[in-house]
């Protein structure tokens, strides 16, 4: 049985809230599960971007806390 890694794309909406999908990967495949609505998605290819397409479609969250503010 293949080892599961997870990672996460967080991003925030203009009234601050934070919102999270979680990629989940167990082999070859990734699993996209979205902390505040519960969406579900599987994804073998770019899941991050299908993360942040979701976050920004859903949840109009679109300000990334790792982007450098200078």
């Amino acid at each position: 049985m293949p080892s599961t890694t997870t990672s996460k794309v967080t991003r925030w909406d203009q009234h601050g809230r934070e919102h999270v999908v979680r990629v989940q990967k167990a082999g070859v495949q990734r699993s996209l599960v979205c902390d505040t609505c519960g969406w579900r998605k599987g994804a073998q290819f770019l899941p991050w971007l299908k993360a942040e397409e979701h976050l920004t479609e859903a949840h109009q969250a679109t300000v990334d806390p790792t982007a450098d503010r200078s």
